[in-house]
């Protein structure tokens, strides 16, 4: 069973940005979005080219959602579930993420 890991202060993370943290083996791009304490993670592979690199991806808001464009290709991953705009095949891992006095906190 998963259970919640903290990972960093909220203030470690400036808003309108992301940063990288190795839970267990996984490597997890965590993003906050706002200057709020709203936060998301997802996989930091982006699935086209099997690089560590969405935690410095660029975030963007379209319809309403928020997403994560690559720094590679500009492909798209939606924050909430990490859905690919571009195609839907290559979708990333999405992890409930929170923050818990001042800590940012993942299940994965």
């Amino acid at each position: 069973m998963s259970q919640w890991t903290t990972v960093c202060q909220l203030n470690d993370i400036l808003p309108a940005t992301g940063v990288c943290a190795l839970v267990g083996n996984k490597q997890i791009a965590i993003f906050r979005p706002r200057n709020d304490d709203q936060v998301f993670a997802i996989s930091n592979i982006d699935p086209f080219f099997e690089a560590s690199v969405l935690s410095r991806g660029l975030i963007a808001e379209h319809q309403n959602e928020l997403w994560v464009a690559s720094p590679l290709k500009k492909q798209r991953f939606r924050l909430r579930d990490g859905l690919c705009m571009e195609d839907e095949s290559r979708s990333i891992a999405h992890y409930p993420a929170r923050v818990q006095d001042g800590q940012v906190q993942i299940k994965a």
